[in-house]
């Protein structure tokens, strides 16, 4: 069913670095347009190929981006809120380079693909905006094919582990935000690799227990995985 978007989520997505400095009237012309939905897990969103009529905005829950070639998938991102997902299909207005589905619960908001184009012609702050966030996401594509194809996958874990003990606040400890199956395809690895890849990291003051992981020795981790803000600073 589709609903309107509430008024915090309306702050929300204003905020977003995407619309932050836009014209007020160009972003209300978008709002008008929007509708929201709230989907259940493991709900197919977009399907690779098809041409994108919307720009779609996660406003809470979580989704997973992949892609496939004939019988294989693989795990390409993982996006959390508040934040839009695949922009580049829907301003070119070309097929989606990856599928999109639920990972939980999730509410998410669409806007038509032709009215963000339509402000992207008419609204300066806008169209930089999109510029730079294409930007980052190209750096972000670099610096995620450095990781994968210069470490290994005992290397790829731990700085996987140490960003989101970053993002935990530096507890020695956080629940990964991923099921394993999930996080080794998006590490490319197979989940008996991303066992065996656990169980050597013990060496270096990992332990996991189920989803949780713990970090007995941080300067121990830190010293194996020699993290470099050319591929490990998503942010930059």
């Amino acid at each position: 069913m589709d609903v309107q978007i509430r008024e915090s989520e309306f702050t929300d997505v204003r905020q977003i670095r995407l619309f932050s400095d836009m014209k007020e009237e160009n972003f209300s012309a978008l709002m008008q347009a929007v509708y929201v939905q709230n989907f259940p897990p493991q709900v197919d969103l977009i399907s690779e190929g098809d041409l994108p009529d919307f720009l779609q905005i996660l406003l809470s829950g979580g989704v997973e981006l992949y892609a496939g070639w004939e019988d294989q998938s693989t795990t390409m991102a993982v996006v959390r809120p508040v934040s839009t997902f695949i922009l580049a299909a829907s301003i070119k207005d070309q097929p989606y380079l990856m599928s999109a589905r639920t990972l939980e619960k999730s509410r998410i908001a669409l806007i038509p693909s032709r009215d963000v184009r339509a402000i992207f012609e008419a609204d300066t702050a806008f169209a930089r905006a999109i510029v730079t966030e294409l930007a980052q996401c190209y750096r972000s594509v670099v610096k995620n094919t450095k990781n994968l194809k210069l470490r290994t996958s005992r290397e790829r874990l731990a700085n996987y582990v140490l960003r989101n003990h970053n993002k935990s606040g530096r507890t020695n400890f956080f629940e990964l935000p991923i099921e394993k199956r999930k996080l080794a395809s998006l590490l490319s690895m197979t989940p008996e690799n991303l066992s065996r890849a656990f169980k050597a990291l013990g060496a270096y003051g990992v332990t996991v227990n189920g989803n949780m992981v713990v970090i007995e020795d941080e300067e121990k981790l830190v010293a194996f995985a020699r993290p470099n803000r050319l591929i490990d600073d998503y942010a930059s």
